[in-house]
């Protein structure tokens, strides 16, 4: 009877068991379900969010964009990233000018496109602006630059981080903001090496040295081309820049005159003039091959305005026949024709036949000279025509 008792008991407790593990599967069936479910929701809503949004750790230009949309993204970046660089004496600084938009919306949906992930990454992801980098890359480049110039038989070595302070670089072009420590520079090497306005010694054919100016002839280092060239260099990492493509000359003409040329920049084709001998000599390749004893300068006395101007010039032209036009001392207008015309100063003053004088004695230019030409016997004129070329050197000394 007992045992009877005792296993209904135990049949009783095992059912129990049954029940209470029937009901804990149960339960667990059920918050499984849930938690599936609201796990499946969670992904889902994940899934929908990283669509649409950056992933947490995202930065673009150096500004943080995690967790933004794209438009949002892109209006912060705008806001707040940097977009220039810029060089300030040695020093590479980044900066940002709200005049200028730093990235557009399709830029930020390629890199969002690049960093996308099904489900929302930890990973970091960081977007540089190419186009800062290489702007960096460029200013460091130029900013070590060196450049030798070489102009008038003279090397310069010219270093950009001496003369160029402010610099910029965009849109794959270089800005010089600041470059008067350039231009200066330019300047102090046409000082030393032009040769405009320039006094030295020379030899006539009559034998003795002589000291004498460049006017006109010569030539001098054109700055603002030069400058320009130098700064191309600095750019372009080219090394040397020749000088002679350069330079300019004053007068009719303003190419360079006499550079790179023996005799002080005379070579060995000129004319010379002497005043006080009343003498013209012709020199080819170096040697004499017309002397005019007798010619006739402008006039001497009654003050400097009829004189032929002394120092360096150049024949401008050469015209055959050609017409005289001028003003006399009374202000009557005058016109002479003349067979041979050979031009050296913007004031007038050349070489040409004088049909019309009969005075061609030595003291003939004292006070019955020329307006400032140097008149030429119409028999012996040919000969300097012959023998002269446009751009010679023409030397008039007292």
């Amino acid at each position: 009877m007992q045992s009877r008792q005792n296993l209904r008991k135990r049949n009783n407790r095992n059912n129990l068991y049954l029940v209470i593990a029937g009901v804990i599967i149960v339960i667990a069936i059920i918050f499984g379900v849930v938690i599936h479910n609201n796990r499946v929701a969670s992904e889902a809503k994940a899934r929908k969010f990283a669509t649409t949004h950056f992933n947490p750790n995202v930065k673009i230009y150096g500004v943080k964009v995690g967790k933004l949309t794209v438009n949002k993204a892109t209006d912060k970046i705008n806001e707040k990233a940097n977009n220039t660089v810029r060089l300030d004496n040695d020093k590479i600084i980044f900066s940002r000018d709200p005049q200028v938009q730093t990235i557009t919306k399709d830029q930020v949906k390629n890199y969002f496109d690049k960093q996308h992930t099904d489900l929302p990454s930890k990973n970091k992801y960081n977007y540089k602006s190419s186009e800062l980098s290489t702007a960096q890359k460029k200013l460091k480049a130029v900013n070590k630059a060196v450049v030798t110039y070489n102009v008038g038989g003279k090397s310069f070595k010219l270093k950009a981080d001496d003369l160029i302070d402010k610099a910029s670089y965009k849109d794959g072009k270089y800005n010089f903001e600041d470059v008067d420590k350039l231009t200066d520079k330019m300047n102090e090497i046409d000082k030393e090496v032009s040769t405009l306005h320039k006094s030295y010694k020379f030899k006539v054919p009559a034998g003795k040295t002589i000291t004498v100016k460049n006017e006109s002839y010569g030539w001098g280092v054109y700055v603002k081309k030069a400058k320009a060239a130098v700064e191309k260099a600095f750019m372009d990492g080219t090394k040397t820049v020749d000088g002679k493509d350069y330079i300019y000359g004053l007068g009719y003409s303003t190419y360079a005159h006499g550079y790179g040329k023996s005799n002080n920049g005379i070579g060995k084709n000129y004319i010379v003039v002497s005043i006080k001998k009343q003498e013209v000599w012709v020199v080819r390749k170096g040697k004499v091959v017309v002397h005019l004893n007798d010619v006739v300068t402008g006039t001497y006395t009654g003050g400097k305005g009829n004189r032929t101007p002394t120092g360096v010039w150049y024949i401008q032209y050469k015209e055959s026949p050609s017409t005289l036009r001028g003003t006399n001392d009374d202000g009557s207008s005058y016109a002479s024709k003349v067979q041979y015309w050979m031009p050296f100063t913007l004031s007038g003053c050349g070489f040409h036949d004088a049909s019309w004088r009969n005075d061609w004695s030595k003291t003939a230019y004292l006070r019955g000279g020329s307006h400032g030409c140097v008149n030429i016997r119409p028999s012996e004129v040919h000969s300097v025509w012959a023998n002269v070329a446009k751009d010679d050197p023409v030397i008039v000394y007292n």
